[in-house]
């Protein structure tokens, strides 16, 4: 039986990791706000174990999901510091989307994240991006395809651009989107052919 709001908070504390993440997974599928106060506290305590990336991984998610805006100053805090599993910057990526933005379509925390040349960070917020089917200005567009522009065709920081893009207009767009449908990579040529036919495809992120 899947845990209720009550007992994901409370296993948040379990001794054992794979409990702790189980409980982080269920609160992210609940998206319930209720939880993320206790969300951010079990983070706290779980980011001095660098072992338990995975955990951390879901509760940067859960906190993402559940709207926690109080956790944005200690994600950023933690996207600018040297993690060894470097999965957790996809995490605070996409949290850092989700969570920084002033309106819908607010395209700064993607430009933040974009900033620090992390390359982790930025699939993770570029992955918000998509996920949430942000639909940018054509500035926030162009800055990054600039991003993008000298990556090889194998790079795959095109993907989750290429699946955001069936929202996108301008100049630019249509020429990104005809070079990835020809892409060596069949996820991000099968995401730009859909884009190209304002097709959104349905992803299930880790």
């Amino acid at each position: 039986m899947a845990l209720g709001l009550p007992e994901a908070i409370t296993q948040l504390a379990d001794a054992r990791s794979p409990r702790r993440r189980a409980a982080a997974k269920r609160l992210r599928a609940l998206a319930d706000p209720v939880a993320g106060p206790a969300l951010l506290d079990a983070l706290r305590r779980e980011i001095r174990d660098p072992q338990s990336w995975e955990t951390q991984y879901q509760m940067i998610m859960a906190l993402a999901t559940c709207g926690h805006q109080p956790a944005l100053p200690l994600l950023r805090e933690l996207a600018l510091k040297p993690l060894d599993a470097t999965m957790v910057y996809v995490a605070l990526g996409d949290g850092i989307v989700r969570l920084g933005r002033d309106h819908h379509n607010d395209p700064a925390p993607l430009d933040w994240c974009l900033s620090t040349g992390n390359d982790m960070l930025a699939d993770g917020a570029l992955r918000a991006v998509a996920m949430l089917r942000l639909i940018l200005d054509e500035p926030a567009i162009d800055r990054i395809l600039n991003f993008l522009a000298e990556r090889t065709p194998y790079n795959g920081l095109r993907f989750w651009p290429a699946a955001a893009a069936a929202g996108w207009n301008g100049p630019r767009v249509k020429v990104f989107l005809t070079a990835c449908a020809s892409s060596p990579r069949e996820d991000v040529a099968d995401a730009a052919k859909a884009s190209l036919e304002g097709r959104y495809k349905t992803y299930r992120p880790l």
